[in-house]
């Protein structure tokens, strides 16, 4: 297994013979707005992507977790073929076919793609009323005889659905959207520092790649920051820390 952060959650994921795009957001820095709501006015992304894009362009199939734009944007959709095989949470295909796709799989439990058993996992993207505005999120698990299982966790903070996944699966490898993103009023939408330390004593036996930090304005916890933490934590050696661009 091999993982690439191509930038922000976009992972480009060599699994079992397969390669895996997830979540692109191929916007060029500044083409956005910032997001609403928040402490600054940065526009997003905030940094390039790490490279031209077209590298990423041929995968054998897309993993969208949900339809966020920092997790599937315009310019991703515009970029990517339309035959490619994308796959989703359920209640996402409708919108990725009206986008032209014409290859759209809806994962509401277990499925197979090419060998590779993926099995969608729950997850919160907030709590109170923000978490239920923000609305349903994904991560999924990557499964293949031969490799380590790999979980994806997606926009969530630390709660009980995490907590399932870990006891029913203990993952080798979890990936996490570590920038606790956050609005002016309300606690963070995704994990920030505090729940990466409370994932890795919760579960010893995983390697951590921390990602979704330093590309969108409302993600307030930097790598710097992070890391910072993991020292005073004695867990740098447990959390992988990427570059944009960089391979685990």
């Amino acid at each position: 297994m091999k993982i690439q952060l191509i930038r922000n959650a976009a992972l480009w994921v060599e699994y079992g013979g397969v390669t895996f795009l997830i979540d692109p957001m191929f916007s060029e820095a500044g083409a956005n707005p910032p997001i609403i709501n928040t402490e600054n006015e940065r526009r997003n992304p905030l940094v390039p992507l790490p490279g031209l894009v077209e590298q990423w362009l041929q995968p054998d199939v897309v993993l969208v977790t949900h339809l966020h734009q920092d997790h599937w944007d315009a310019a991703a959709a515009a970029r990517l073929s339309a035959e490619l095989p994308l796959l989703c949470q359920e209640g996402n295909g409708e919108v990725l076919a009206a986008q032209g796709f014409t290859d759209v799989t809806e994962i509401s439990g277990t499925y197979s793609f090419r060998g590779v058993t993926l099995t969608r996992t729950g997850g919160r993207h907030g709590t109170g009323d923000i978490g239920a505005v923000m609305g349903r999120v994904s991560g999924f698990l990557f499964q293949k005889a031969g490799e380590p299982t790999l979980y994806v966790a997606g926009d969530t903070i630390w709660c009980d659905e995490v907590q399932e996944v870990l006891d029913q699966y203990a993952p080798e490898v979890t990936v996490v959207n570590a920038g606790g993103a956050r609005f002016v009023t309300g606690d963070p939408i995704t994990m920030d520092e505090e729940d990466v330390v409370k994932l890795c004593a919760y579960a010893p036996y995983t390697s951590v790649i921390a990602v979704h930090m330093d590309a969108i304005n409302h993600c307030l916890v930097t790598r710097e920051m992070l890391a910072a933490r993991l020292g005073r934590e004695s867990l740098t050696e447990r959390v992988k820390l990427p570059l944009d661009g960089e391979w685990c």
